[in-house]
């Protein structure tokens, strides 16, 4: 099999192949490792590449698998994660100069889980400096193209957990999402980002960004790789700290066959405004296959929609500022200027404003609990743009102009404030030959209610939206070309 085709299998394929022998983990890992030595000085996604280390855990999963020891479907799968989540014995560096030669002495209790389950860390992926900002620029490590146009943006934070993916530089990818760093980047490079219900997922051992809204994230091919990956972390044992059962064991499952009878939301105002007219008619055509597949579509009034952001900003501006405060004495000059920016605004947010903002986001829960008795599930765009070129500050609506960042994260940051389950899945290719995304929310701790509609509506759309299905599976020729 060639490596190209290896490196664009979703995982559950490659996983099969591993079971069955067709395939060693160290083939495997060699085929994933080639590929980022060609790629990476151009795509800039991996910061740090383990290539030792990697070749060390594929030749244990070979004599594992060999011996009849197989772990299940992440046994020997090559993966990377975001610069943020600590890795032992490898450089963690949040995507800054701050950490540049920061080697953690443990791995974040998700990597451990990952280990456990016998995946194999390829590397750490680049991002946004500390996962401030949604455009995933990095002066430091180099900003991460879009695999789809070089001279786009992939879009942050988790800029390198989304192309890596995209590219087949990796199977799968964690990242994580405080406004969006995980659907939105998974909406511009054409792959699937999942964020989980808030607090389901451990941030242990995760470099945080604001401690109220981050979870950590999931980037695969497909919605049932996510599953797989997801099916882990819930349930994955660590000898440190195992996971909580009272947590996990509250995630509802259902049967989802089909759509008939299933309730979906659409919110009549805000998530449909100032849009790309083609990602507005993809999620519309979205819309119109569920109502074909006998599903109920409910109009739903969402809460007001205006000051959402800057709820959201008061919230992570003190919270990153009280994380880094510790830094700032000795290497305030080693961050990049918008991260300065945003900690010297932090300081003059009172105490007062951050309450009033705490005061709103429970406020947005209770009125999406009221929402969601009337609906399983809520359907908008993922991003209301394309992937923006790279440089690029605004993006004009009318006579108005927005900033790129706020663009790129406007419909999926309120979802980080209610902490409702939500996915990214794919929905077509625009004129210009970049990827769309419709994104999908559940209720409270139905993640896997959530993903397995996601599931069934993702290989619905597939048909649907044949040309961009064939062009997702050419990535690593698209890839090529940067």
């Amino acid at each position: 099999m060639k490596a190209d085709e290896l490196t664009s299998k979703p995982l559950y394929s490659l996983a099969d192949l591993l079971q069955k022998q067709a395939i060693s983990p160290v083939e495997l890992i060699d085929v994933f490792l080639s590929r980022i030595e060609k790629e990476n000085d151009t795509l800039h996604a991996y910061i740090t590449v383990a290539r030792k280390t990697a070749k060390q855990a594929a030749k244990e999963a070979e004599i594992q698998i060999q011996k009849g020891n197989y772990k299940g479907p992440l046994h020997g799968i090559p993966y990377a994660c975001k610069d943020l989540f600590a890795t032992k014995d490898i450089r963690t560096t949040g995507g800054s100069r701050v950490l540049a030669d920061w080697i953690p002495k443990r791995d974040a209790t998700t990597v451990s889980y990952l280990s456990a389950a016998g995946g194999i860390l390829l590397g750490k992926l680049n991002q946004h400096e500390f996962a401030y900002g949604a455009t995933g620029k990095n002066e430091y490590f180099g900003t991460v193209p879009n695999p789809w146009d070089s001279t786009r943006l992939a879009g942050g934070s988790s800029s390198g957990s989304a192309a890596a993916v995209a590219a087949g530089l990796a199977s799968y990818s964690l990242g994580t999402d405080t406004g969006g760093s995980t659907r939105a980047p998974a909406a511009l490079c054409g792959v699937v980002g999942f964020k989980p219900t808030h607090g389901v997922l451990s941030t242990e051992g995760i470099i945080p960004y604001c401690w109220s809204l981050d979870h950590v994230g999931i980037f695969s091919k497909t919605v049932k790789d996510v599953a797989i990956v997801f099916e882990f972390l819930i349930g994955g044992v660590s000898p440190d700290k195992p996971p909580s059962k009272a947590v996990y064991l509250q995630l509802k499952q259902a049967s989802l066959d089909n759509l008939r009878k299933i309730r979906i939301g659409i919110p009549r105002t805000f998530f449909f405004d100032r849009i790309d007219q083609e990602i507005h008619e993809a999620v519309k055509k979205t819309i119109m296959v569920c109502g074909q597949c006998k599903a109920d579509l409910i109009d739903i009034d969402m809460p007001p929609m205006e000051k959402t952001r800057t709820v959201s900003l008061v919230i992570q501006l003190p919270e990153m500022l009280s994380y880094h405060s510790r830094y700032l004495p000795n290497k305030k000059n080693l961050y990049g200027k918008d991260l300065r920016a945003g900690m010297a605004l932090g300081q003059f947010i009172l105490a007062e404003h951050y309450i009033q903002a705490k005061r709103m986001v429970q406020w947005y829960r209770l009125k999406m609990k009221e929402s969601f008795k009337r609906v399983d599930f809520i359907i908008t765009p993922s991003c209301p743009i394309i992937a923006p070129k790279i440089g690029s500050e605004f993006i004009g609506w009318d006579d108005k102009k927005e900033p790129v960042g706020n663009a790129i994260t406007r419909y999926t940051s309120f979802f980080n404030m209610t902490g409702h389950p939500a996915i990214s899945i794919p929905c077509g290719t625009h004129s210009s030959g970049l990827p769309m995304g419709v994104q999908l929310v559940g209720h409270h701790f139905f993640d896997n209610t959530l993903l397995k509609f996601a599931h069934v509506l993702e290989n619905r759309l597939k048909a649907v939206f044949s040309n961009s299905t064939h062009r997702r599976g050419n990535l690593s020729k698209i890839s090529r070309k940067l």
